[in-house]
């Protein structure tokens, strides 16, 4: 006897639809190049101590689009999930209010252990001076892209681009 699959079928990942996990200081480098210039909102941000977990969505600028996808100048942007599990403590610096509709472009995250070996920080730094710390049981960091990505308004530029 077959038993018969009555669940829809799952749309598969679109072709470069990225997926990652971060576990060491390492892996967070590579995290952080693939969010640099995203864009979020502190309203697409929350942190839920009782599952130690901080979360966030922010709309990714596609680096690795550029030499790909030509038909589209190469500058798109996909709306990303990321997450970081075992946090136990969130503090900000320069943050705008959570009801605040200004935009905040991720400029790098980094990690480092604690001294003692018994957890790690990570840091959110935003432009502007904007900064999330996290303070973790380890370095345990998850990213996803949902959806398809669209055309950007434009690529990311920094004053030293120009130099």
């Amino acid at each position: 006897m077959s038993e018969t699959n009555t669940e829809a079928p799952q749309k598969p990942p679109r072709e470069g639809h990225l997926k990652l996990r971060a576990e060491t200081e390492e892996d967070i480098t590579v995290l952080s190049a693939v969010l640099q210039d995203a864009v979020t909102l502190m309203a697409d941000m929350t942190y839920l101590p009782k599952e130690r977990r901080f979360a966030l969505m922010v709309n990714r600028y596609l680096w690795e689009a550029e030499k790909v996808d030509a038909g589209l100048d190469g500058c798109l942007r996909v709306r990303t999930g990321v997450h970081f599990d075992g946090v136990l403590k969130v503090t900000t610096l320069n943050m705008p209010p959570r009801s605040s509709t200004k935009v905040l472009e991720l400029l790098a995250v980094d990690a480092a252990p604690w001294e003692n070996g018994a957890g790690a920080e990570i840091v959110l730094v935003f432009a502007g001076g904007s900064i999330i710390r996290l303070e973790a049981e380890c370095v345990d960091a998850y990213l996803s892209d949902v959806g398809e990505p669209w055309p950007a308004g434009c690529r990311p530029r920094h004053a030293v681009d120009n130099l």
